[in-house]
């Protein structure tokens, strides 16, 4: 279940943004026994992308809120996001 939530999550932001860079880490089982996940997951993302360029972090969280869509109700049960502009990170 947790690489068919991965690939999920990575098509969505893939789509939306056109990242330049993606990572997506499952980090569920540190929370094995947490009974309000309900069996949806735990997430880590790491993204770049150029729309994120002038956004503040709500901004851009929101933005990957709304990119993921319902699965943010149904498959996600918590998401750390970590989203960056191109000339924001190392090497841009």
């Amino acid at each position: 279940m947790s690489a068919e939530r991965i690939s999920m999550i990575r098509e969505r932001l893939g789509e939306v943004f056109s990242p330049r860079s993606l990572n997506v880490i499952d980090e569920s089982h540190k929370h094995v026994g947490h009974a309000s996940a309900g069996g949806a997951g735990h997430f880590v993302v790491e993204i770049v992308a150029e729309a994120f360029a002038g956004k503040t972090p709500i901004q851009r969280h929101r933005l990957v809120y709304e990119a993921l869509g319902e699965a943010m109700n149904t498959e996600i049960h918590a998401l750390s996001i970590k989203a960056s502009a191109p000339d924001e990170t190392a090497g841009a």
